[in-house]
């Protein structure tokens, strides 16, 4: 299968960690932090030598000026999330951008404040909409409504959200939902759920985190009125690199839509004239606030450029086919030993399965990292494993699987 991968060559752009002999780890921990293209160090070193070479002039002369930087990123990251690049830009962090999506989107009434969530969503997405129903005044318990799993079950069904929506969508002001569920894997049908909001009167928005260059988003399809998502896992643009968010188009020229503001989303042609009126940018880019960190944007450069060769339709297959083979490998080893939680579908997950081994705790996990398997424990059972298509092979699945059949043998 590694042989006939048409894109087993980009495995070759990527650092795979070693081990202390020289051995490559089994890395299967994208889901949380991708791999450093070998390519980052001569994107960020172009800007180094700009910025050493030229001072402040780097902002007009540099190679790739700095003060259009972010939209050299534009297109391709539009392209990974299906949006136009009117919708795309790429900013601050993850939970800054939603919190600053939530100023324009989050619009609270005396009847209709509610926030809904899933029961289990990533903890700072609920920390920040729980801090945004205290910021309006209401108490973040009775204001937070949470799409919860039926009993003995960790997936969500659509059908259950509706429900809700019928009971409670009038006092329901924003829907915000994981769109691939960082715990199980789980992706969402994102424009029934926009479909299902807008019917009852609510906004819609994403946290895209765990789906951004894992799963094909459709965000302009998908209607949703935003969207926010990292860019330091599937899309290996280092630790603690920028975000994007996405706007709708039929946004894009609401001047009235309240939302926080600085220089960078005033308009271009006059930014540094300094005593205009504000003048707001149309489409996402009207949502920033400052000039960009260019050493974060080369970084993300990096990836995204080859993201744009690959592009999202041939990952999306080979990730099918990579994760099916992870299932196939880990279900031989019984029903009795291991539990996967992520749905069977293959339209409902994007390449991270989420096992349970029977009887385990956090010592099984350890020893598979003793064993060379780099993977990711979420209490209270559950080992995330995500073989990424740009990088991982099969032969890493297999290896990982073998190891994990040694440790339960021992």
């Amino acid at each position: 299968m590694d042989q006939n991968d048409p894109l087993k060559r980009y495995r070759n752009k990527f650092h795979i960690p070693k081990d202390n002999n020289g051995n490559e780890l089994v890395y299967l921990c994208g889901n949380s932090l991708g791999l450093q293209p070998k390519a980052t160090k001569d994107y960020i070193d172009q800007e180094l030598n700009d910025w050493a070479n030229l001072g402040v002039e780097g902002h007009t002369q540099a190679k790739n000026p700095w003060l259009p930087y972010h939209e050299f990123l534009t297109e391709n990251m539009a392209k990974v999330v299906g949006a136009k690049p009117l919708e795309v830009v790429t900013m601050n962090t993850l939970t800054a951008n939603l919190h600053f999506m939530m100023v324009s989107f989050y619009k609270p009434t005396k009847t209709r404040y509610k926030i809904l969530i899933e029961s289990d969503a990533f903890p700072s997405d609920k920390y920040a909409v729980e801090s945004q129903l205290r910021h309006h005044g209401y108490d973040d318990k009775d204001g937070l409504v949470l799409w919860k799993p039926r009993p003995n079950e960790e997936l969500l069904h659509l059908e259950d959200l509706e429900a809700i929506l019928n009971t409670q969508g009038d006092e329901i002001a924003l829907i915000l939902i994981g769109n691939t569920n960082y715990y199980t894997g789980q992706f969402f049908n994102m424009k029934r759920i926009t479909s299902l909001g807008h019917k009852h009167g609510c906004m819609v928005g994403f946290d895209c985190a765990h789906g951004a260059g894992n799963v094909p988003l459709n965000l302009h399809d998908s209607g949703a009125d935003f969207a926010v998502w990292c860019s330091y896992k599937y899309l290996n643009s280092g630790p603690g690199s920028l975000a994007g968010a996405f706007v709708h188009e039929r946004h894009a020229h609401n001047k009235t839509l309240n939302r926080f503001t600085g220089w960078w989303s005033h308009n271009k042609q006059t930014r540094f004239n300094m005593r205009h009126e504000f003048d707001v940018l149309p489409g996402a880019e009207g949502w920033q606030l400052s000039n960009p960190p260019i050493l974060s944007l080369a970084a993300i450069r990096a990836s995204l450029d080859i993201f744009g060769e690959v592009g999202m339709n041939a990952l999306a297959q080979k990730s099918k086919t990579l994760t099916g083979y992870f299932e196939f490998l880990l279900k031989q080893l019984g029903e009795d030993t291991i539990r996967i939680i992520t749905p069977e579908n293959p339209e409902n997950r994007g390449c991270q399965l989420s096992i349970q081994v029977k009887n385990a705790n956090r010592a099984l996990f350890d020893k598979l990292t003793q064993a060379g398997v780099i993977a990711d424990w979420r209490e209270p059972d559950v080992i995330r494993c995500a073989p990424v298509p740009l990088y991982n092979s099969y032969e890493d699945v297999y290896k990982m699987v073998n190891r994990l059949k040694e440790i339960l043998n021992d």
